[in-house]
């Protein structure tokens, strides 16, 4: 059996935690150099998958910063998750063409693949 790690990084699965104004036009952040989390020896022995909802600010230079998990199907996979979306970079997201900061949650699935 092959295993793998599936990584969920589409920008359209970012979900911004900040409501949009009525007259503001927002642009997401969007991923451009992600890191795969490593999959926990115990976990991928025991063929165990999940998904941890990772939420963070993505700054104006496209740092994630004040990372926190939202929910983790297994709290084994959280600490991999933030440490990998720790070192993720980001085209920063613009409201009305000005770089701004913005809260995002990114989906973070493990799975075992054949």
């Amino acid at each position: 059996m092959k295993i793998s790690l599936t990584l969920i990084v589409l920008a359209t699965a970012l979900v911004s935690t900040v409501p949009m104004r009525a007259d503001g036009a927002l642009t997401p952040p969007v991923p451009v150099r992600t890191v795969a989390p490593d999959y926990p020896n115990e976990m991928r022995r025991d063929g165990v998958t999940g998904l941890v909802m990772v939420t963070c600010l993505i700054d104006e230079q496209g740092n994630v910063a004040e990372t926190t998990v939202a929910k983790a199907s297994n709290e084994a996979f959280a600490n991999p998750a933030i440490t990998a979306v720790k070192k993720w970079k980001f085209k920063p997201a613009q409201r009305d063409g000005a770089i701004v900061p913005i809260k995002v949650t990114i989906p973070i699935k493990f799975t075992l693949n054949d």
